[in-house]
């Protein structure tokens, strides 16, 4: 079970909210951002499968929780069969198409996101917040930038990711997919993977890519 974080869209260069017009500053389609292993069952759901909220682990059930329907995943990389050392993950990322009265941009408790940070400009010692399905609003500091780990996903697969943050202990197992922003609320990254010391959590311009 995990967090569907929060609805994201862009408005793109040049786009123009008077008039609204799709594709320059409207979206056409909206969307629930949130990791591979929990839309996407770790590359082994299909395209169009239903997502529910609150998931089936908390009692969801089709048709009746359905919000979403599994739109784009990036696929995982595991050992086995490929060794971790030829491993080039990045992300553990998809998206959902859901419809605009099922869904909602503002995160519980931290409110609207503003922006997005490069990851040039994530620093070590930030302070970063998330709201999450298990461990509710927690905050916690980032220890580390640029770091490769090695993550297990049960059943004796194991995905070895590149230029992850890790951040002080701030999530449990069911906190995935939440955004982790910083104070005054703009994002860095989508946490995914964790352990009783520290939170792993994805750069958001390699989430954005």
């Amino acid at each position: 079970a995990g967090t569907i974080a929060t609805c994201v869209y862009d408005i793109q260069p040049g786009g123009s909210t008077s008039p609204p017009q799709h594709g320059t500053g409207i979206p056409n389609r909206y969307y629930i951002l949130s990791n591979n292993h929990v839309l996407a069952n770790s590359n082994h759901a299909n395209l169009g499968d239903p997502i529910l909220q609150p998931g089936p682990f908390d009692g969801g059930v089709t048709p009746a929780d359905r919000i979403a329907s599994l739109s784009r995943f990036v696929p995982i990389t595991f050992q086995p069969p490929v060794p971790v050392a030829n491993h080039n993950n990045l992300v553990d990322a998809a998206v959902a198409a859901g419809e605009f009265h099922d869904l909602d941009r503002e995160i519980y408790w931290t409110g609207y996101v503003r922006g997005w940070r490069p990851r040039a400009g994530v620093t070590v010692g930030t302070i970063v917040q998330k709201t999450g399905r298990t461990t509710n609003y927690t905050t916690g500091r980032i220890t580390a930038i640029n770091a490769t780990v090695d993550v297990g996903y049960g059943g004796g697969r194991v995905a070895r990711f590149r230029d992850q943050i890790i951040t002080t202990n701030m999530s449990a197992g069911g906190d995935s997919g939440s955004l982790v922003t910083t104070l005054d609320d703009v994002a860095v990254g989508l946490l995914f993977a964790g352990s009783a010391v520290a939170t792993i959590v994805n750069q958001i311009e390699h989430v954005r890519s």
